[in-house]
């Protein structure tokens, strides 16, 4: 029974948020969910093919760029920087009974935090998906043909990457899009994962097999503008011109803050506990799989890596089958990794134009399908569009990892609780502002670029 002192608070039902009870006297409170369903390992599933982006091939080609120490300290501190913003994330869904980014916005700074939030998550995840959709364009093809035996491109409506993604997208992207909780994707990402390991395992092999330098090659990095010769040593440190625009690409190689509270609503016998361990879990895999895809890459072609590191292995042999498989395992994985981020956009839209509506299959289907016809028009008519997606990642990513976690952290958690002066307060101004730092520099990596005339083929999530 309750008392008099305590109010029951009902959510809308399309807002896969947590029924609450909240004690006025005590202040404190106890979650009165729906019951999630989904188990922690198909959790750590979704989680992690939401971190996996299409920037692990670009891997190796930063290891080259900072050398392997350094590359490894990078990489330590953003897991553990990613697994501390989850932390914050949590913390304020805790204390105010909320799992929904957008309505911490709100919590914390009213409606415009609210629209902040969706429009930042919006931007950033169509930009994911678009990326996604760019590498079935122009890798699809590729892989068709030369399964097919031809060494040209010879017009067939088979190898024209504008209909492949139509044809993809309609055929899987779509169907899997209608799903109406994210917990049944499980499965499809347990698959993409299977996907990236065959790749991961494939590189290891590949290292043993390679010789370096490699035959019939320049002594000069296919990468590099300044000519520096190919060595088969590994650098523990390396700094050169390409070093700058290396670090802001492994500050986003965790991004997937969109996602973690949907799979949090949908995870069984739901705990900040629980969803933490899901997070750790999830960062500790990619981190190992990040890792050991860098290492190997970038020890099979050392300087001589290329920006993506599959074609790298198609210098070496173009009709290579065992690389023709795994870049249709790439593939595939990028490709189920699509209606992932693609719910965290639904999810801010009805939350920015439905935000009182219940579930409604019509508006359910209806937002997925305009979402992936928006994405595949863009990828079709625009031929390169990868500065506009350059300044999206450098101002969306940095707020999503740094910034909206920690401001929503000082604003939501009570001052008697935890005041501005204490240390964990602090410490996430620190994070905001190390946040902010990463926008400005990666703002300043692509201004500098566009100014003086280079274009960058790396990175991205």
């Amino acid at each position: 029974t309750l008392d008099v002192a305590s109010e029951v608070t009902v959510l809308p039902e399309h807002s896969n948020q947590s029924f609450f009870m909240r004690n006025r006297l005590s202040k404190t409170i106890v979650f009165y969910d729906f019951e999630g369903k989904t188990s922690f390992g198909m959790s750590v599933f979704n989680l992690s093919n939401a971190i996996m982006g299409s920037g692990i091939l670009g891997l190796a080609f930063g290891m080259a760029n900072t050398g392997v120490v350094l590359f490894v300290v990078l990489l330590c501190c953003i897991a553990v920087m990613s697994a501390y913003s989850i932390h914050l994330l949590l913390k304020s869904a805790g204390v105010v009974g909320i799992r929904a980014y957008e309505q911490l916005g709100n919590r914390a700074f009213g409606q415009p935090g609210k629209m902040l939030a969706a429009c930042v998550i919006t931007i950033h995840n169509i930009g994911a998906m678009s990326t996604y959709l760019y590498i079935v364009k122009s890798e699809l093809p590729l892989v068709i043909q030369a399964f097919l035996g031809k060494q040209v491109i010879t017009g067939e409506w088979f190898l024209n990457g504008n209909y492949l993604i139509i044809i993809v997208s309609a055929l899987v992207i779509f169907p899997l899009a209608l799903m109406r909780h994210l917990g049944y994707l499980g499965y499809t990402s347990g698959f993409s994962l299977t996907c990236m390991m065959f790749f991961l395992l494939s590189v290891i092999y590949k290292k043993f097999n390679i010789p370096c330098p490699l035959p019939g090659h320049n002594t000069t990095a296919p990468n590099s503008t300044s000519h520096v010769n190919v060595t088969c040593e590994a650098q523990p440190f390396t700094v050169n011109s390409e070093t700058a625009y290396t670090i802001p690409i492994l500050a986003f190689a965790f991004v997937c803050h969109p996602e973690v509270l949907p799979i949090y609503t949908e995870l069984r016998n739901a705990t900040k506990r629980r969803m933490q361990c899901v997070a750790n879990v999830s960062i500790l895999a990619m981190f190992v799989m990040y890792l050991l895809t860098a290492i190997f890459g970038y020890l099979t072609f050392y300087t001589a890596v290329e920006a993506e590191l599959l074609h790298t292995y198609s210098k070496v042999d173009s009709l290579d089958i065992l690389i023709l498989c795994v870049r249709l395992a790439v593939l595939v994985a990028v490709t189920l990794t699509v209606p992932v981020v693609l719910f965290p956009i639904r999810k801010a839209l009805l939350q920015i134009f439905f935000p009182d509506k219940p579930f409604h299959w019509v508006r359910h289907i209806t937002i997925a399908l305009s979402l992936i016809i928006s994405v595949d028009l863009l990828v079709i008519c625009v031929p390169s569009i990868k500065d506009i997606f350059g300044v999206i990642g450098a101002t969306s990513a940095p707020s999503l990892i740094f910034i909206l976690p920690a401001i929503f952290y000082i604003r939501i958690v009570p001052e008697e609780q935890e005041s501005l002066k204490s240390r964990p307060k602090i410490q996430a101004m620190c994070f905001a502002a190390l946040g902010f730092i990463f926008m400005i520099l990666s703002l300043s990596f692509i201004i500098i670029g566009w100014v003086t005339g280079k274009s960058r083929s790396g990175g991205g999530h």
